[in-house]
């Protein structure tokens, strides 16, 4: 029954995806990316990371894309700004043969088997949540700051482009 639903989500995941980045509305966009999430995270119950799954739906299905649709309705884009050209879907052709191809050959290598420190028997030892914690706060604690240092700049980047100027702005500017 594992494999069925490992099907049902990817193919949905890989479908939403696709959608995500190829519709014009960018509240359509924002739907698809919904779909997404709330799949890989359906991956990740099936790989019995639970953990992961529900910081999947609470922190990403639901504080991030919130985030990107107010964001959407901030900038207030214009038609021609979100157009979808059909010339880039040749585009999304080439990369995606280029993707399968790099997958192929990251299959056949050598390196395809390897496994990490992080054994089955550790993990169950300490627990699913425990041994992310402790992997990610001692061996990835920068990479884990430097995305906080760029989500604080891209907010802080949506609320200069979102703002508009105002009364005040344009007397200082006469001076």
């Amino acid at each position: 029954m594992t494999p069925i639903f490992f099907a049902y989500f990817a193919l949905v995941s890989i479908v939403a995806g696709v959608l995500t980045v190829a519709l014009r509305n960018p509240v359509h966009c924002g739907i698809a990316l919904l779909a997404l999430l709330g799949h890989i995270a359906g991956l990740f119950v099936l790989l019995h990371a639970e953990f992961l799954a529900v910081v999947q739906i609470i922190i990403y299905a639901g504080a991030i894309l919130i985030l990107y649709l107010f964001v959407l309705m901030l900038l207030n884009l214009k038609t021609e700004e979100r157009y979808f050209h059909h010339r880039h879907a040749w585009y999304m052709v080439g990369v995606g043969a280029l993707t399968v191809e790099l997958l192929l050959v990251l299959l056949a290598s050598r390196y395809s088997g390897m496994k990490g420190p992080a054994t089955t028997k550790a993990v169950e030892a300490v627990g699913n949540s425990t041994a992310i914690g402790i992997l990610m706060f001692s061996d990835y604690l920068l990479p884990f700051e430097i995305v906080g240092v760029f989500l604080l700049g891209a907010i802080v980047g949506a609320i200069v482009l979102a703002k508009t100027p105002g009364r005040g702005d344009l007397a200082r500017e006469d001076r």
